[in-house]
């Protein structure tokens, strides 16, 4: 069994998502982050950034916090959706979304969704940011099927964050490889149940 401690962002559904993949029990447990329930003291000692998600395998008791370093942990584990064959491949692409996709896409969702207005430079600098990040993965995707040549952690990590093209100013319509990517990402069980795994039901964005 498999503690996930979870909120509704691309972070948290990267896990959810990946443990409906692998198939194993989980129990989720629902943090509040508009609450501040993420700096709990029970929460800190899972987390000691404070930032979702955070896992506690309670087969062996062990804790495990930052959303790729979970992944690739129950990649191992469960031996899924990292072969060998592909091994740094696909760490390079789980890389690319932990250093690029999450940090910039989120800034972006700030200054773009959240609080439009307040800098132009700011909105201007991160919509650059986005428009750069969609390139690379409509380039990466023109003769792949996948960002590897396998469905991976490398595309369950990226996808929740694609999801909220809408927050990007990102007409997805006009990058057709991203396009399809997505929609058959979009169609696995897996996506839609590991989207939303507890609270309020959010509609997958084009499903």
């Amino acid at each position: 069994m498999i503690d996930l401690y979870y909120s509704p962002t691309p972070n948290g559904r990267k896990i959810s998502i990946l443990l409906e993949e692998i198939g194993v029990s989980y129990k989720v447990i629902m943090v509040d982050l508009t609450k501040g329930e993420q700096f709990s003291k029970e929460f800190t000692s899972i987390s000691p950034s404070n930032k979702i998600p955070a896992i506690v395998d309670r087969e062996n008791n062990q804790f495990i916090f930052e959303s790729s370093a979970i992944m690739l942990y129950l990649a191992k584990k469960f031996n899924k959706f990292l072969p060998k064959k592909y091994y740094w491949e696909i760490h390079q692409w789980l890389m690319f979304q932990t250093s690029q996709v999450g940090p910039l896409l989120g800034q972006a969702h700030q200054f773009l969704y959240f609080f439009p207005g307040k800098s132009k430079f700011a909105e201007k600098k991160y919509m650059d940011y986005c428009k750069r990040i969609y390139e690379t993965l409509e380039r990466r995707l023109e003769n792949n099927e996948y960002l590897v040549n396998e469905y991976s952690i490398a595309d369950i990590a990226t996808w929740p964050w694609i999801a909220r093209h809408e927050r990007h100013q990102i007409n997805i319509n006009n990058y057709v490889n991203i396009l399809r990517w997505y929609k058959d990402i979009s169609r696995r069980p897996a996506i839609i149940a590991g989207y939303n795994p507890m609270g309020k039901k959010e509609k997958i964005p084009l499903s």
